[in-house]
């Protein structure tokens, strides 16, 4: 495994709708990413706004800034899916993945990618010692931190935040952990991908951040999502109860220091 410095890396953001955060998104993150050989991927699926287009507009795209639109909005887990094998056709050994709206530390990305060096994946978490989640209500942080709780309890996880939505992988440990034969659409797409890692064996860290309200835009969390992770995490665990398989392989050479 070559050092975070000598790794082909990009970082992966799916955007929906995110034309007021998207511009100064991409300066941050290739500002943070400069020292790093890092690009980055927007998945778009077709934001009526023009996000697209802004990113076609940026003075990197072509070079660093890359763009994968898709026809059709069909959710966090099948964009993530989608952009994971346009960076492992194209040959990137790190991927990390990051939303748009400003609200993940990508300042955080180099350790993150060093990190990789010792684990297959990385969590920018909030619910370790020295991370939290800035400028949130009660009632949020509540919810938040009891849906983590909820899933801990229920699939045995060991990770304090699987919900996280920042993440760095190995490329090949995305394919030895089955990723991108994963199902979840919505958010909960982050914790069966918690779940495929765990149960197969994965060293995963999580790093301390601290997750900022998003700077504009709206949220595309809604109840639907929510109950659409609360019944799938309760599917998973009935199946292995019942001696069913989650579709995960060991880590393999591949993924291995």
């Amino acid at each position: 495994m070559t050092t975070a410095a000598g790794r082909r890396c990009i970082v992966v953001v799916p955007t929906y709708n995110e034309a007021e955060s998207i511009e100064v998104f991409l300066h941050e993150v290739l500002v943070a990413t400069t020292d790093l050989n890092a690009d980055v991927l927007v998945v778009d699926d077709s934001s009526p706004d023009g996000t697209g287009l802004l990113v076609r507009r940026d003075p990197a795209y072509g070079g660093r800034v890359h763009l994968l639109s898709r026809t059709a909005k069909e959710g966090l887990g099948a964009a993530y899916r989608a952009g994971f094998g346009w960076a492992l056709a194209h040959g990137y050994d790190a991927i990390v993945q990051v939303d748009a709206d400003g609200s993940h530390p990508v300042d955080r990305v180099p350790a993150m990618l060093a990190a990789l060096d010792r684990h297959e994946l990385v969590i920018g978490s909030r619910y370790v010692a020295g991370g939290r989640a800035a400028s949130w209500a009660a009632s949020r942080r509540l919810l938040s931190s009891s849906a983590n709780r909820y899933v801990r309890i229920v699939l045995g996880l060991r990770t304090h935040d699987a919900t996280a939505g920042f993440r760095a992988w190995r490329s090949a440990a995305l394919v030895d952990l089955g990723i991108l034969a994963t199902e979840s659409n919505g958010y909960c797409f982050q914790i069966e991908c918690t779940w495929h890692a765990e149960r197969a064996g994965a060293r995963i860290l999580e790093l301390p951040i601290t997750f900022t309200e998003r700077r504009a835009g709206a949220s595309k969390m809604s109840g639907r999502v929510a109950l659409e992770a609360l019944l799938r995490v309760l599917q998973w665990r009935a199946r292995e109860l019942a001696g069913g398989t989650h579709g995960t392989s060991a880590i393999g050479a591949s993924g291995a220091a």
